[in-house]
């Protein structure tokens, strides 16, 4: 076992085995031969063709040159009227914030309440009778006021052969309204006519 033991411990140094310059070259050729070979045995058949330019955008090439301008035209109109639409919708928003405001507000009800107040007056005036004992009654025949630019007239009268939508020897309001573009409007209201029904 001693023996064994020595063997264990017992080293020799090993030194690499010089390689003269002959043998240097020949694995050098030989290692280079090799990649060589690799390299041709999996590249396959090589095949070149002939290389051309062709330009890809049909305005320089002329292949299919008319659809690309109809493209590009579409999509130059598509973009104006996106920026029209955009242009348009912000304006009715503005527009709707503006008439949205609560001074907008209050002028829209006021004007409606003066309104309705004149219509009141107006319509009391053309169908009031008055009663012969009371002095105090007074019955317009006729008048005129002026409304956004339009002339407004009334006047009581008989029917006659000149007004053709009321029947011969009755009373009718005439009313007339000029536009500001010149357009007349007649509307013959005929006064007392019809019966209001009882339940």
């Amino acid at each position: 076992m001693a023996e064994y033991r020595d063997m264990r411990y017992k080293y020799e140094v090993m030194r690499p085995v010089r390689l003269t310059w002959k043998q240097k070259m020949f694995r050098g050729i030989l290692g280079l031969l090799l990649v060589l070979a690799g390299i041709f045995f999996f590249m396959g058949p090589l095949g070149a063709d002939e290389l051309t330019h062709k330009f890809k955008n049909p305005s320089f090439s002329g292949v299919g040159t008319s659809s690309h301008y109809l493209t590009v035209e579409n999509q130059e109109k598509s973009r104006r009227d996106a920026i029209e639409d955009d242009i348009e919708s912000a304006l009715k928003q503005a527009q709707r914030d503006e008439e949205n405001t609560t001074l907008a507000k209050f002028f829209r009800n006021l004007e409606s309440r003066i309104y309705a107040q004149l219509s009141k007056q107006l319509v009391e005036n053309l169908f009031a009778t008055c009663d012969p004992v009371d002095i105090t009654c007074t019955q317009t025949t006729f008048g005129s006021f002026v409304l956004e630019g339009n002339q407004i007239t009334y006047q009581k009268t008989t029917c006659d052969s000149s007004l053709w939508a009321c029947t011969q020897d009755e009373e009718v309001i005439v009313m007339t309204i000029v536009g500001e573009d010149g357009t007349e409007t007649i509307i013959v209201i005929p006064i007392g006519a019809g019966s209001s029904g009882g339940g």
